[in-house]
Order: C-alpha cells, then structure tokens, then sequence
C-alpha cells in the first residue's frame, strides 16, 4: 500500500517537470505568414461589390441604383484597388440563393482568380439565409489565395480572427428578422382577407377601376365564355388553344399564342363566375418561398357575387366537375348527364360511362328509384302469389365453364370473356347500364357514336377477341355501392337473354366470384439453394354459403331477374335513356345551347378580323 503510494507521487512529479519544457535559446521560431488586415495590403487588390434589393417598386429601385453608384465611386476612389465591377440581384428575396443570378456569378468569378475582395451593405443584403450566408463566406475563405468579404455596416471583415464568430451571431439575427417579417406579413393578410379587402391580379375578361374593382372587359370576356362553352362540349383544351390561336385572340399578356395551360387556369379561375376564393396557396418554409396548394392548411375567405361574373356558377362547376374527371376529359367528350331508362325490360337502369367518377353511388339509386317505384310494388305481389319461400336460386358458380358469359373487375379493369362476345354475335360495341336498386349490371348493343359505348372486343381472322378495358368510374362506384374490399378480383357470371332481335346480358351483383393472388416460396430441393417463389390463386367464398346450393328468393331483385327471363311486355332493350332534369346541371339541350353561342361568338371573331 505504501508503495504504491510513493509511486504515484512520482509519476505525477515527473509530468510536472516534463511540462517545465526546454530553455527557449533551444528552440527556433519560424513566425507564421501574418493576416494582412483590409488598409494594410501593399499589392493591388480586384474589388467588387454585391448589392441587392428583394422587391421591384419604385423605393426599393431607388435604393438599388444608390447602392451601385455608391460602391463604383468608392472602390474606383481607393489606392491600390482595381474596381471589378459590381454583381446584383433586383427584386430577388435574400432568403435563398437558388435564384440569385448575381450571387452565383459572383461566386463562379472568386473561384475563377478574379476577385479578391468583396464589398456589400450588410450582413442582411448579402443573406437571410444562416446556412446560405456561412457556406458562401467559408467557399470564398477556403480558395487559394482567399477572397475575404466585407459588411460595411456591421463592420466585419471575414479574414480577420473574430469575424466569423461575429458573423455566425449577426447571421442569426437576419435569419430571425426575416422570420418575423414573414409571420407579420402572413398575420396582415390574414386580417385583410378576413375584411374582404381581397387581392385582385390582372385576370383575362376584366380590366381593374381606379379603386382595383374588377370591371368586365367585353373584348376578353367573350374569349371566356368561349373556353368554358367549347370545353363543356368535349373539346380538350389543346382543340381550344389551338381555335384561340387560329383566331388571333389575344391572353390577358397580350400573346396569341395559347397552350392547354392557360386554357385550364382560365377554367380553374372561380372569378370568372364572380367568386373570389383567398389563400388558394401558401408558402409553409420563409426560407424556401416554395408555395404549396392550400388543402385546408391555412384559413381560405370566399366571398360569392364579389363582382360581375363573365359564366354562371353553373358553367362554372359544370366545368370544373369535367376537369376533376382527369381520365375523363382526356376523352375529349361531354359533360354527362344522369338519364334513367324509364320503361321496357330495361326500366330502372341507368347508362354508365365507365371512365366518369362525377356521380356519387347515391345519384345512381336515386335515378334508378326515380322510375321503379311502381315497379316494385307489383314485384311484391308476384312474390305473394308464386309463393317462392323455401326456394333457392342455384348459384351459377356450382354450373360454371368458359362457355359461360362472365364479367371481371379487378384494378380499375373490365374485362369480358369471349363466351359474352359470341352470344352477341356480330356486336362490337355495347353500352353499360347499372340498376343500383336491383343491384345488377346490363349490357345492351348500341352504336360507336354513342356517348357510353364501349369496344369491347374486337374480329380477329374470324375469331373474336376481348379487350381488356379501363373502368374507373364503373370500379369507383360498384365497390362503394357493394362495399367490396379492395385488391380482390371480382368475377361475374352473365345470364342471356333475348326475344327475338332483342338482346341483353345480365351480370347479379349480390354473389361474385372473389379471387385472391398471392405469392408463395416452395420449399427448395435438394439442388436449389432457395425455394422458387410461385403465384397461387385463391377462390374465396362467404361463410354463408356454408350448407346451401343458393340464396333463398327473399329479394325483390331476384324476382326482378326471374321476371325479366319471362318479361312478357314490350322488352323495348333499345328504348333512349331519358334525361333526368332535376338531378342535372345541364341537359343534352342546355349544353347544345351552349355550343351554339359560342359558334356565334366564334362568327363575330371571323367577321372583325375579315
């Protein structure tokens, strides 16, 4: 124990004379190349200037052509340097470099050796931005020879000892001003949309008064109504920039060239029905200035009939519901319009376009309900005098082959068997009808041109073959209505039926064959390495069907489907929709009124310019 005390007592001595150190007549000092300070520098220094300002009115502008006579005249006045010239940024917010032209330059032009020094106001002219502001000063500091950087009014000179740690805090503060600034700005918007005192930016079809009001601008107005007319019609907005173009209609710039996106921000503008909707966007990070569309992150002021409207809010929504259907427009076809066939085998039945999502599972019933509730009814009474109890229907899936007609659904797609084909025989194109009471689909013939049709397959050498289909609207609307689950493959066999020329297939939605793929590893043999993975399908069937052959007839539906098989009225298959004109924005004759004043529009254009 004593010992090793004594040690440690040593141990520690010989530390203290080791750090003693030598004589110092031993040792000889090299001094280090000295910092030259700014005035201290004997050779010629290249100096430039960096000025900027971060908007465009008429002060600031001011402020920027000060900044750069100032900074000629007074690099040009000091011996010993030789004036650059001078790198700018006008109307260029300092809280990011990315669009700092000037800076970049400025930058390229230290790296390239030409410049030594360089001269700006201040620490908050240079950058906002901390990261920005450090990262600019360390590039231009860690070149051969260095290029230092002076703030005038800070008095910092970033080659001198102090100066970063000085700059670093400095830094900070501009960083946090700039943070302010832009909560005090988003606050006074904020209360100024919440008075109505709205923002009006030059908009094609009005002309601002002298207090801002907006004023309809006739002249443009009628290029307006064109767009949303023409464009309810089926026409792209690539058809409509082109017809703008061909008629020399001029954008709210001025130019008589148009593109497709200026057609759509025409019909995305609500102010053209007289709206106006505040904080469309907003920018969440200051330092960014990246604005992002306001889904409701952000308090949003509308204020309705704010001013004349060149459309209606009906054209107004009419057009923006066909926009929001972006599979659907890019079709080039009309705004569609809910109809209801109202008689005949059909009754109740509603045509479907398979790609438009505009109508809700609702809207279909209650189009389907419009006509058949005298229909079901006389179906109940059918019920009571077959007295059907105890029966069942026979699930078509215990009877099934590929020669029976089947219907399949299944990630956005529609697919038909060729056994659906043939039993049409020479019909390539068929329109869809869904009854979402009886919960059944139809298919029907009809011809190319309409609306709803469908190629469904097509003559090959003499055999036919199906096409697979995309069916967004069709898929959107059967999963909500049969709360289907989603990734699951839905089949559907299809019954036939005719009398004569009449012809129809029936797809029941109540029981579909749901498939399921999924991958699975085999178990490796005794060669491999890992097993092989392989795709299973798998068949799955509800618990109920458990101990039964069928579904008890118990639904009106069902008696539905037997009554159509031995419909004794006039089937009438081919019998038109009618248009059901308390559930619709506008009618086939409503859009054709459309179509025809924006023809006579088009007209004037052609006799103004003749």
């Amino acid at each position: 124990m004593g010992n090793s005390g004594t040690e440690s007592v040593d141990r520690k001595q010989k530390i203290r004379d080791r750090y003693k150190g030598v004589d110092a007549s031993e040792l000889e000092v090299i001094p280090a190349k000295a910092v030259e300070g700014l005035g201290e520098s004997t050779s010629i220094r290249r100096v430039a200037a960096y000025v900027r300002v971060s908007t465009d009115n008429d002060e600031q502008t001011s402020s920027y052509e000060l900044q750069k006579n100032y900074y000629t005249e007074y690099i040009k006045a000091q011996p010993g340097w030789e004036f650059v010239g001078i790198y700018d940024d006008e109307g260029i917010s300092g809280t990011s470099l990315e669009h700092r032209k000037g800076m970049q330059q400025l930058i390229e032009d230290c790296k390239a050796g030409k410049i030594d020094l360089v001269l700006t106001k201040s620490i908050a002219r240079f950058a906002r931005n901390i990261v920005d502001c450090l990262s600019v000063i360390e590039t231009l500091k860690n070149l051969d020879p260095p290029v230092g950087v002076k703030f005038e009014a800070d008095n910092i000179y970033t080659l001198d000892s102090n100066g970063r740690m000085i700059l670093t805090i400095l830094a900070s503060v501009a960083e946090e001003e700039s943070h302010s600034k832009s909560i005090i700005m988003n606050w006074s918007i904020d209360r100024r949309f919440s008075r109505g005192l709205f923002l009006t930016p030059a908009l094609l079809g009005y002309n601002q008064d002298e207090d801002g009001n907006l004023v309809v601008n006739e002249s443009e107005a009628q290029t307006v109504r064109v767009i949303y007319y023409l464009y309810l019609n089926g026409f792209s907005f690539t058809e409509i920039a082109e017809l703008l173009t061909e008629y020399g209609r001029k954008t709210k710039l001025g130019n008589t060239e148009w593109n497709p996106g200026t057609i759509a921000g025409v019909i995305a503008n609500e102010r053209h029905c007289g709206d106006v909707l505040a904080r469309k966007t907003f920018t969440p990070n200051f330092l960014t200035h990246k604005s992002k569309k306001n889904n409701n992150d952000r308090t949003q002021y509308r204020q309705r009939d704010h001013h004349e409207a060149i459309v209606s809010r009906e054209v107004y929504n009419a057009a923006n519901h066909l926009r929001a259907s972006r599979n659907y427009t890019r079709k080039n076809r009309p705004l569609p319009v809910l109809s209801v066939v109202d008689d005949g085998i059909l009754r109740g039945y509603v045509p479907f376009d398979k790609d438009w999502t505009g109508f809700s599972a609702e809207e279909y019933r209650e189009a389907s309900e419009s006509v058949m509730q005298e229909e079901q009814e006389n179906n109940a009474e059918v019920m009571n005098r077959l007295n059907l109890s105890g029966y069942e229907v026979v699930r078509a899936q215990y009877f099934s082959t590929l020669q029976n007609p089947a219907m399949t659904i299944s990630n956005g797609k529609l697919r038909f068997n060729t056994s659906c084909l043939k039993k049409f025989e020479d019909v390539e194109y068929v329109e869809l009808l869904l009854n979402s009471v009886d919960r059944c689909v139809a298919i029907r013939p009809c011809e190319k041109g309409n609306p709803n049709a469908i190629h469904w397959g097509r003559l090959k050498e003499g055999r036919w073959c199906a096409s697979t289909l995309g069916c967004r609207g069709l898929a959107k609307t059967l999963f909500d209505i049969m709360e289907w689950e989603e990734g699951l493959k839905y089949r559907f066999r299809g019954q036939f039926v005719e009398q004569g020329d009449n012809k129809l297939m029936l797809f029941e939605l109540d029981e579909p064959e749901m498939i399921k793929i999924e991958e699975i590893v085999l178990p490796p043999k005794e060669e491999e390495a890992e097993g092989k993975t392989v795709k299973q399908t798998i068949y799955i069937f509800p618990p109920e069907w458990a101990g039964t052959f069928g579904q008890p007839i118990t639904s009106i539906a069902q008696v539905g489907i037997l009554q159509q098989e031995h419909y004794a009225g006039n089937w009438d298959v081919l019998r038109p929709a009618a248009e059901i004109k308390e559930m619709n924005t506008f009618t086939a004759d409503g859009l054709n009124a459309l179509l025809h004043e924006a023809e006579e529009i088009m007209e004037g254009w052609t006799d103004t310019n003749e």
